[in-house]
């Protein structure tokens, strides 16, 4: 096999986006003109560094190469300061991938975070989960009373009918009327006003990994959690319930056969409630399913909306509600083969 050569990667010159590639040793050997621009040097003067010497002062971003190292997969961090030696410090939102050639090399992309779109983007999710809230609380409202209503008749018919085999019908009725009041409650649920305590938050997934397991146990759960986070300030049943919404969606649409990792993390420098974080916790629910159908992923936490045949499309709405009612945010990214619900909280600071 030939040795390799950066003009190997030189199509990537084009890219908008900033790239830049290291060697096994870890050593830059490729920067292309869009990562000149975003920091602020030339390429020249960094190819042949230790990328420990050259973001000596990038923490965050060194902790995800050494973790895209070690685990042979692909980090992502939204918001990072990233600083390279003699520079002011810049902003951005990176990628750190593994890569086959040449062997054991690493793929850092990197792009500018826009804060006027991030704060356009937070106030869309806003306006989005107050939408939700109104249109289930109406919804559970307009169906609630007329619900009962037809219960009650259909249990008033059954000892008016003379024959046994005829009250199965009426026993029809009532169980899909129970079914039904029982989809309006969890319509309602997410309005009570939470209860703050002091949370785990791995025990609210192991909770939530226990009851998986008991309903589904062909399923593979694997946890990657960061025991050193402290607890947080939470409704425990809350977030318990938003997690087993996202979990059961990837069981279903696995058909119960897959892996789910539940994964936690620091966050670092983020913006909830229009309040800025220097520390937040991040909490990923993956799979490796087929991945959300593309013509819904925008619209997934709105009611009703769901990828599934016969899916109500009240899991997700739900649990965004309950994580923003305790000051938290969902975010998604998917493609076949795996999907990432991440659920971002504030820590105590």
């Amino acid at each position: 096999m030939p040795p390799f050569s950066p003009t190997d990667y030189s199509g990537l010159d084009y890219l908008s986006t900033g790239t830049m590639i290291l060697d096994a040793g870890r050593r830059i050997i490729y920067v292309n003109p869009a990562a000149e621009t975003l920091l602020g040097v030339s390429g020249a003067l960094l190819l042949g560094d230790d990328v420990m010497s050259v973001f000596e002062r990038s923490p965050e971003l060194l902790a995800a190469v050494q973790t895209a190292c070690t685990q042979q997969e692909t980090v992502i961090e939204y918001e990072l300061d990233v600083v390279v030696s003699g520079h002011p410090p810049i902003r951005l939102s990176c990628s750190v991938s593994p890569l086959d050639k040449p062997q054991d090399a690493v793929l850092i992309e990197m792009r500018a975070v826009d804060p006027h779109l991030r704060i356009a983007r937070l106030e869309q999710a806003r306006l989005q989960q107050e939408a939700n809230r109104e249109l289930l609380r109406n919804l559970a409202h307009e169906i609630k009373n007329p619900l009962g209503g037809i219960r009650g008749a259909a249990q008033l018919l059954e000892h008016e009918l003379p024959r046994e085999s005829l009250r199965e019908y009426t026993q029809v009725i009532i169980k899909e009327s129970d079914r039904l009041q029982s989809l309006m409650e969890r319509l309602l649920t997410p309005h009570r006003m939470p209860r703050f305590g002091a949370v785990n938050i791995h025990e609210v997934l192991e909770r939530v990994r226990s009851l998986i397991l008991a309903e589904t146990p062909s399923m593979s759960l694997r946890r990657d959690y960061d025991i050193s986070l402290p607890e947080i300030r939470a409704d425990a049943e809350q977030l318990i319930q938003a997690t087993l919404n996202i979990a059961r969606n990837a069981v279903q649409a696995m058909h119960g056969q897959g892996e789910i990792i539940f994964k936690t993390r620091v966050a670092r420098q983020i913006t909830l409630e229009s309040r800025r974080y220097q520390l937040g916790m991040r909490v990923e629910i993956i799979d490796n399913g087929p991945g959300i159908p593309e013509e819904i992923r925008e619209q997934i936490f709105f009611p009703l909306v769901s990828g599934r045949e016969g899916g109500s499309g009240l899991g997700l709405a739900v649990a965004q509600t309950l994580v923003a009612q305790n000051h938290g945010t969902i975010d998604c990214e998917s493609r076949p083969g795996r999907t990432a619900f991440s659920i971002f909280l504030p820590l105590p600071g």
